[in-house]
């Protein structure tokens, strides 16, 4: 009889680990996930900066250098993003 009550005792302490290992595995996906979205965030920021780099390019170029087809439409695609 006490052998058979270790064992429950064994095998309740094993429940117990498992849902624990199951809990950490469920917020080391979510974490995850989360942090998926904050690389997403980077990149689209990323992209933003860069655009804003290739106006600001443009609009320091001396006049004589300046293509005003290409600023408007560097302009335009960057305030399209923002939206």
């Amino acid at each position: 009889m006490g052998e058979m009550k270790e064992r429950l005792v064994q095998g309740a302490a094993r429940v117990r680990e498992m849902r624990a290992e199951r809990n950490d595995v469920s917020r080391l996906a979510a974490r995850v996930t989360e942090l998926e979205a904050e690389v997403q965030e980077c990149r689209q920021l990323n992209l933003r900066l860069a655009e804003l780099t290739d106006v600001v390019q443009e609009l320091l170029l001396p006049v004589a250098q300046r293509d005003n087809d290409r600023i408007a439409e560097l302009m335009e695609r960057y305030t399209d993003r923002l939206s």
